[in-house]
């Protein structure tokens, strides 16, 4: 029971890895679309493409910590005793990120909007880069156990290394989805805006892959083995088949599947990454095994999930479904046309 629960939590930081992550890349390319005027269009699209969503994807985060505490107390005890400072300002991150967001649109005043506009895209780049850092730490086997918290256990290569690389993915996902919405509502600028972006930040993350690779060479010697060696690399390549069919679709400009590609390739690294740490949660301190609850609780926590599945499930389907095709809250004519075109078309 307790590898079942433990494959429920990492399908679910895989889901909100790509929903949320795509929520996160959104907000970083606001904070790089430049001035008020410039930057009007792609704002505009940003927006609109969150609006529906953002607060669903949170979901999945709620998700991961919930498994986290109740089905593997002594991983959640020992992961937020080591890593407080970088959670705690990750959790700061997604307040202020929620706040900015939904403030800056009914603010009236240009100044207040720029604040609360400035705040959402700091805080779309921080959050998920000391997320990543969180992981990279992990990954690094610098948290077990009775650890303390240090800056040794996150201000690390790997976690420095996994911190970029998340932010990246985010951008990623994030530049992907707003070239096919753009391209939805017609606004052929955005479209050629996003698609350079979409592929500028796969080859960032290209960079940042190979950088890791002599970086986790003793650093993170257990979960660098796992991912080169047996299921854990036969993930990787399908990883990266599915990033170079998203930039193969991209560079055709066929849009259509270029989301699901996109998607397929992060859900299947942290797929790889959740079988590289096999048989531990904390490498290489804390097995699953060791790390799991009382049978009875993991137990009622299978319960709970497959309810969840079955209630909650259907309707986050819908919600992204509806979404994806434009049903829910569809640009208008002033909104795709009557701002001025961001300067870079290329």
């Amino acid at each position: 029971m307790a590898d079942a629960i433990s494959w429920v939590l990492v399908l679910a930081i895989a889901a909100y890895a790509c929903a949320g992550g795509t929520d996160y890349g959104a907000g970083f390319w606001d904070l790089l679309a430049g001035g008020a005027e410039r930057g009007e269009r792609p704002r505009w699209l940003i927006d609109h493409a969150m609006a529906p969503v953002w607060e669903a994807n949170n979901v999945w985060l709620i998700f991961v910590f919930i498994i986290m505490w109740t089905g593997f107390p002594t991983m959640f005890q020992a992961v937020f005793d080591a890593m407080w400072l970088p959670l705690a300002l990750a959790a700061i991150g997604l307040v202020l990120r929620g706040a900015g967001f939904a403030l800056r649109k009914p603010t009236r005043r240009l100044a207040g909007r720029r604040i609360y506009g400035a705040v959402f895209a700091v805080s779309s780049l921080l959050t998920p880069f000391f997320f990543g850092v969180v992981i990279g730490g992990i990954a690094a086997g610098r948290v077990a156990p009775g650890t303390t918290a240090s800056s040794d256990a996150w201000a690390n290569p790997t976690s420095i290394v996994a911190g970029l690389l998340t932010v990246a993915a985010t951008a990623y996902l994030g530049a992907v989805f707003l070239t096919a919405d753009a391209r939805r509502f017609g606004a052929d600028d955005l479209v050629r805006y996003f698609r350079l972006r979409a592929l500028c930040s796969l080859g960032v993350i290209v960079v940042l892959a190979v950088i890791g690779i002599p970086v986790t060479h003793h650093d993170a010697a257990h979960v660098r083995h796992g991912l080169t060696h047996g299921a854990g690399l036969a993930l990787v390549i399908l990883a990266a088949l599915a990033a170079a069919l998203t930039a193969l679709l991209l560079a055709r400009r066929e849009y259509r599947w270029c989301r699901c590609t996109s998607v397929a390739g992060v859900a299947l690294t942290v797929g790889a990454w959740g079988l590289a740490q096999r048989p531990y949660l904390l490498p290489t301190s804390l097995t699953v095994a060791q790390a799991a609850g009382a049978a009875h609780t993991l137990r009622w926590l299978a319960i709970v999930t497959v309810i969840a599945v079955v209630v909650v499930g259907p309707a986050l389907v819908l919600l992204y479904r509806l979404d994806t095709l434009g049903e829910l809250e569809p640009l208008t004519d002033s909104d795709t046309r009557g701002a001025q075109a961001p300067g870079d078309n290329l």
